[in-house]
């Protein structure tokens, strides 16, 4: 098919009833994108008639999403994995033989456009990276051996479909299970228990359940589940919305893809649930770029829920229960995580978040109240719908019911998924995933807290550490600085470039720690970051420049020995090399004296 037909077919498939929608704009982009390997002028004319919206207006969107590309990247686009962990494992030693072995270099199409390589922030695959993805397939496990494979693959112009299976095999890893992951609970959802459950006790009883249990979103923020769905069942509205948030994007977290590939009808269960509750007809789950391989599977689940009456028109024989799910992806932007963000994206535009109030519940997606929750935190729901609110209390403490779910990465004997009541101590967990010689633990991810080995005995829960469930592992080997370096570089790279806090502050703060790094940082500099990470912190438009600063100041604050360690020995040393900087000119002019160099500050 050519181009124009490609385009043709996404955007009006044959015997598609629904009619071209603005909102659909990001899907039809994904769709080219994964078709073409690039949105070629042509395709962006096309879908701007089409949409009867501005060509500029689509590449605006085209530009905010970094798995979205004008140009072509070749037939082979290949990510790896930048986080921190995938550091850890070698990852940048793996992206440059590969680079050796196709005589690519990294972020430049090869110029017979065969291959790109590149880097990309976290893939969710943490405890079994080094990872990769190709054409937006992951590939975990990632050694010498196979990058050698991976190469003559290349070479030889092998599909990518075609290439071994064990290459692409991403396993649960459930180190540790509990409360909702128990074999108890694990088979509930997929006969529809928890709608059951709704017809028979109605929706004010298990609103009122849902309440009572204390159920805190799992997502991080830990807002009161009962009292979202009551706040948007009560706003006057003709309809309304169920948006399950799968932007898993905070690096170290891999939780939510185990419970979408294996426990997806329990997440879906309690989307359903929330729409009996609250009234809703039409459902959202938004699926993160990178976990484009979960995408085919979720679907077959829909169907099979639609197929058993659990999905549909009239669930369950119920007259007027209505419901039903949509799947969109993501296009590889981390604040897409954000509430009001990802309903930007749903609706097709750049996630640039909105201005709260009004919140998600009274003006959310389409303008429409919209109930959003993450995966463990709908998953959660079902079960509570079945097994009661006592059921659900049991576990953890008073002020923070039920269980979490940690992604356990790093330096540990063995890394996964491990569930724990609420109330767990970090020294407990550190037992458990095996982590000797222990220097420092970060939690909830890059935007979370950096704990020293000394503060091992505080506790999982929303009243003491809360995390979204990324817990990553570091010993007294690493450095801990090539940590905050990584994570400033995300946050700056990440910024949506909205606000001036978060857009400048997220670049100052990524030229003072590499500076830092590099040994030229001075105790200037360390005042510099400090009012800056303030600055960011106060007056950021979101929570990603609210929280971009935590790394570094978590840093300075429990680390001053190492900062001290690294500190250049004048008082005062700029960033800018003004003289480097001049090289330039002196290599034109052909002048190397003493009146073509600028001394240095002293």
């Amino acid at each position: 098919m050519s181009p124009d037909e490609v385009v043709g077919a996404i955007i009006a498939p044959a015997g598609a009833t629904r009619r071209v929608q603005r909102v659909d704009l990001l899907q039809y982009l994904c769709q080219i994108q994964h078709q073409l390997n690039c949105i070629p002028a042509a395709a962006i004319s096309q879908l701007a008639g089409a949409l009867q919206i501005s060509a500029a207006e689509v590449r605006g969107v085209i530009e905010f999403y970094a798995f979205l590309h004008e140009q072509p990247r070749g037939q082979y686009d290949i990510l790896f994995s930048d986080n921190i962990t995938d550091q850890m494992l070698g990852s940048r030693n793996l992206l440059a033989q590969l680079c050796k072995r196709l005589g690519a270099e990294p972020g430049i199409p090869r110029d017979d456009l065969r291959v790109t390589i590149d880097t990309t922030s976290c893939t969710g695959i943490c405890e079994q990276g080094p990872a990769l993805l190709v054409n937006g397939r992951v590939v975990s496990r990632l050694d010498n051996s196979r990058i050698g494979q991976i190469a003559d693959l290349v070479e030889s112009e092998v599909e990518v479909t075609e290439w071994p299976q064990a290459f692409f095999l991403v396993e649960d890893n459930i180190q540790r299970r509990d409360q909702l992951l128990s074999k108890q609970t694990a088979d509930l959802s997929p006969d529809g228990s928890a709608l059951h459950a709704l017809l028979d006790y109605g929706e004010t009883t298990l609103l009122e359940t849902i309440e009572d249990s204390g159920l805190q979103g799992l997502g991080g923020a830990g807002f009161g589940t009962g009292i979202k769905w009551r706040r948007c069942k009560q706003a006057e509205a003709d309809c309304r919305y169920v948006v399950c948030n799968a932007d898993e994007g905070e690096p170290g977290t891999f939780k939510d893809r185990v419970l979408m590939n294996s426990y997806a009808d329990s997440v879906f269960e309690g989307m359903t649930l929330c729409a009996g509750i609250i009234g809703a007809q039409h459902g959202l789950l938004y699926l993160r770029g990178e976990y484009r391989f979960l995408l085919e599977p979720l679907q077959q689940v829909l169907q099979q829920r639609r197929d058993n009456g659990l999905l549909g028109r009239n669930i369950l024989g119920k007259q007027g229960f209505d419901f039903d799910i949509d799947i969109h992806l993501g296009a590889g932007a981390y604040i897409c995580g954000e509430e009001s963000s990802l309903i930007e994206s749903l609706e097709g535009k750049r996630g640039i978040p909105r201005k709260r109030p009004p919140f998600p519940t009274t003006i959310g997606y389409l303008n429409k109240p919209t109930v959003i929750n993450n995966v463990e935190t709908f998953m959660a729901a079902a079960k509570i719908a079945v097994l009661g609110a006592d059921w659900f209390r049991s576990s953890g403490t008073a002020d923070s019911p039920g269980s979490k779910l940690l992604s356990i990465s790093g330096d540990c004997k063995r890394p996964g998924v491990y569930e724990y009541p609420f109330g767990v101590t970090i020294r407990q967990i550190l037992a458990d995933c095996g982590a000797e010689n222990t220097q420092a633990v970060q939690v909830a991810g890059a935007a979370g807290i950096t704990l020293p080995i000394t503060e091992i005995d505080r506790r999982i829960a929303f009243e003491d550490v809360a995390t979204a469930g990324s817990f990553m592992v570091f010993n007294n080997d690493r450095d801990l600085l090539e940590m905050v370096q990584n994570f400033t570089h995300f946050f700056a790279h990440e910024s949506c470039g909205l606000c001036t806090p978060c857009r400048v502050g997220g670049a100052l703060l990524k030229d003072l720690v590499d500076k830092l790094v590099h040994g030229h940082a001075t105790r200037h500099d360390l005042g510099e970051i400090e009012t800056i990470g303030a600055l960011m912190q106060d007056t950021s438009h979101c929570g990603l420049g609210s929280t971009a600063p935590n790394p570094v100041l978590d840093l300075l604050r429990h680390f001053p020995q190492l900062v001290e360690k690294r500190l250049a020995h004048s008082s005062y040393e700029p960033a800018f090399d003004l003289d480097a900087a001049l090289q330039e000119a002196r290599d034109i002019s052909g002048r190397d004296d003493a009146g073509a160099h600028i001394e240095p500050f002293k």
